[in-house]
């Protein structure tokens, strides 16, 4: 049966679940761009015809800070008239008063996505959103000048540290004087904060901020790993790297002028366009663990998930297109059709996906490795303590003081935000 007749099946199945849901009108609120919305619409389609339901899609701005600010006012206004909500996953925590809990009505399917995306998704034991699409970053290398220079693909940052620096000045006195050895985001925002955390976890330095709340950043290996992190500064990362976000980082890996690049997935497409200087001439991997003992690989976790507004008049119907939309087949539609990564396991190891996207298989091994942001412990105030640790970061990585005496500086500042408690 195809994919379309599966759907239909599958659509018509929910359909007879709800029952005296029929004939509600319901309006969900995304800013996703590209591919998606098209896609959406197809699902949504399906699920109409086969519920008598509609299902109106309210456009959120594309900019992730004012979609979340839109989201916040709708929410604390308690207004009826949005029904589902499509979040980030740091989102869901500060906005958790708002959305009902899905774990009753999405028991049977739990288990199917990977346990620690779950985890992100779940504030006081209420699972608030469901997961839609994961992102999580890996290391980008140039598995042509590792084969040219007999390196392998490095497993601890120390490995990385060296080859970049050997590979690079090998090819800048071999004629290519732009070679850099590595390029990370290493501006003053969010991306500095998912960097640094995999900098932080990847050397058993903690996560921040502890599941238990506890503030602990202030930590040998954290600092340790923050202080190798500002030796690559003008080394075999361009000073450059300081003003990097996501798209500076590609283009210089995009024009050929890097050895390696930390990035998340959307870069292994546009690295493979017609048009780049790297096309197939590179590939993907872990990122490196530090060396103190219990250091392993970290890639921090992102994700969208589908949440259900506590103020939606139709609250029943609202459940079963989260939970249509999320489901095993929309996921491996999505996965096929817009490169989206599933949030269920199994689908990185169907065929068709494979056959279809085959980056998608490249990033299970790093899911699993996956650590999260403070987001659910911070809750509302994630957002401070997310700039409070960028901040520190980058005064390190541009030699205003030490990562030891930054370190030490957001500690305090930590201990005075949290107060009675996060």
């Amino acid at each position: 049966m195809s994919a379309t007749g599966k759907s239909a099946l599958a659509a018509l199945a929910l359909g007879l679940l709800l029952g005296g849901a029929n004939g509600v009108e319901l309006t969900i609120t995304t800013g996703d761009g590209g591919l998606y919305p098209q896609v959406l619409r197809e699902q949504l389609d399906r699920f109409e015809a086969a519920t008598g339901n509609k299902v109106t899609v309210v456009p959120a701005p594309i900019s992730g800070s004012e979609a979340f600010a839109q989201f916040r006012l709708w929410l604390a206004a308690g207004n009826p008239d949005i029904d589902v909500y499509f979040l980030s996953d740091e989102w869901v925590p500060q906005l958790a008063e708002h959305f009902i809990d899905l774990a009753p009505a999405a028991s049977k399917v739990i288990g199917e996505h990977f346990a620690s995306i779950i985890e992100g998704q779940t504030i006081d034991g209420k699972l608030l959103g469901m997961p839609l699409f994961a992102d999580a970053p890996a290391l980008f290398y140039r598995k042509d000048l590792l084969e040219k220079y007999g390196k392998p693909i490095p497993a601890t940052w120390a490995e990385l540290e060296a080859t970049a620096r050997e590979i690079m000045a090998a090819e800048r006195a071999g004629g290519s004087p732009d070679m850099w050895g590595f390029v990370f985001q290493g501006n003053t925002y969010e991306g500095l904060t998912c960097d640094a955390l995999e900098w932080v976890a990847s050397n058993a330095g903690g996560r921040i901020i502890e599941p238990d709340g506890t503030i602990s950043i202030n930590n040998p290996n954290a600092a340790a790993a923050i202080e190798r992190a500002a030796g690559w500064i003008g080394g075999i990362s361009p000073e450059g790297v300081l003003g990097y976000k996501e798209e500076e980082s590609r283009g210089v890996w995009q024009l050929g002028n890097a050895v390696f690049m930390r990035n998340w997935p959307y870069a292994y497409a546009l690295g493979n366009s017609e048009d780049s200087a790297i096309r197939n001439a590179f590939d993907v991997a872990p990122l490196p663990r530090g060396d103190a003992e219990g250091a392993r690989s970290a890639a921090t976790l992102a994700s969208r998930a589908i949440a259900v507004s506590k103020y939606s008049r139709h609250q029943e119907a609202a459940i079963q297109l989260a939970l249509f939309l999320s489901s095993a087949e929309q996921q491996k539609e999505n996965a096929i059709r817009v490169a989206y990564l599933p949030t269920i396991e199994a689908l990185y190891d169907d065929a068709e996906v494979a056959a279809a996207q085959p980056i998608v298989p490249r990033w299970k091994e790093i899911f699993l490795n996956a650590v999260w942001r403070p987001a659910a412990v911070a809750g509302a105030k994630y957002n401070e303590v997310s700039s409070q640790f960028w901040s520190a970061v980058h005064n390190a990585l541009a030699g205003s003081g030490s990562a030891a005496e930054n370190l030490e500086l957001l500690e305090a500042t930590l201990i005075e935000l949290k107060g009675e408690g996060w």
